[in-house]
């Protein structure tokens, strides 16, 4: 084989374990079945959520897991392959995916790798249906709102309370 080739192939391995390397997450789709414009609109959504979607050899990609020790995640290897990466969100881009394959059964996740743990087909869809990273700190807001509430309506009734008996008492 070239020199050149073999070359540009080692450099390709070696982005796809960055990419690997600084994801919060990596979810495996299987696109097989998806039209263009199915393909394109996948996209966008991974853009709009901030996630990375490639499509690389899964030779490449192969070696790649291997050398960042997930040499299981290769078993998922089979067919074609694209991969998902999230750099911020953990939840981000299986939430994406369970959500586009909902509506495209042509879709179908494979596994994913989340802060750096592997994770099979049912953990990840697990994972993609937990609330988001927002909704979780609403819920944690209004946890924490409701017992300060009734706190401060609890001094409230007291001063409503004092405030009225002290009226009632000077005017007799």
């Amino acid at each position: 084989m070239n020199k050149e080739i073999i070359k540009q192939k080692q450099q390709l391995v070696q982005e796809i374990r960055d990419k690997i390397s600084n994801a919060k997450s990596v979810v495996l789709v299987d696109y097989r079945g998806l039209n263009v414009d199915e393909v394109n609109e996948l996209r966008r959504k991974y853009s709009e959520a901030g996630v990375e979607y490639k499509i690389y050899k899964n030779t490449m990609m192969r070696f790649a897991f291997k050398e960042e020790g997930y040499e299981e995640f290769t078993n998922y290897l089979t067919g074609p392959n694209g991969i998902a990466i999230s750099n911020e969100d953990p939840v981000v881009a299986a939430k994406v995916t369970n959500d586009f394959a909902k509506e495209h059964d042509n879709l179908e996740l494979k596994a994913g790798i989340v802060e750096g743990d592997m994770l099979g087909l049912e953990k990840i869809i697990d994972l993609a249906n937990l609330p988001s990273k927002e909704q979780l700190l609403t819920q944690l807001a209004v946890g924490l709102n409701a017992p300060i509430s009734k706190l401060a309506r609890g001094i409230q009734a007291i001063v409503d309370k004092e405030n009225g008996s002290g009226e009632a008492s000077t005017e007799e």
